[in-house]
């Protein structure tokens, strides 16, 4: 089992957005301009593909663990029909994706056979993002 670990190893969390780029994108897009507008966030690339481990055309969210309470439940409220996963960002990158993650929406394949068990914790990173609107 492993026994209880503390919540400070978690340096960030990855919210990651996926859409069908024929019937979803244009939803994807706008839930991402609300997400900019309303959290001090890092928007990350639009993949039009899967990429990685992910199994459909995606972006990612990076934000500190003081937003989860904030911006997950958010999220949730405001999908737009789409599916999200979240996940922590520790030392095991397999293990925070496909163990200790949760979905928002339809769960979606993650090719975890890609993802390392050891690695260095990834920061959220600097904003850039700038909130105009309350959440």
């Amino acid at each position: 089992m492993g026994g209880i670990r503390p919540v400070a190893e978690i340096a960030s969390f990855h919210a990651h957005i996926y859409f069908d780029r024929e019937s979803e994108r244009a939803a994807a897009l706008d839930l991402r301009a609300a997400i900019a507008e309303r959290f001090s966030v890092r928007l990350g690339t639009i993949w039009d593909r899967p990429v990685g481990p992910h199994s459909k055309a995606m972006y990612q969210v990076a934000f500190e663990p003081e937003l989860f309470e904030t911006f997950v439940p958010w999220l949730m409220l405001n999908r737009l029909g789409l599916s999200i996963l979240v996940h922590p960002n520790t030392i095991n990158q397999k293990r925070d994706h496909l163990d200790d993650s949760l979905w928002i929406g339809a769960a979606l394949e993650i090719h975890g056979e890609v993802l390392p068990e050891a690695a260095e914790a990834e920061l959220a990173g600097e904003p850039n993002t700038t909130p105009t609107v309350a959440p």
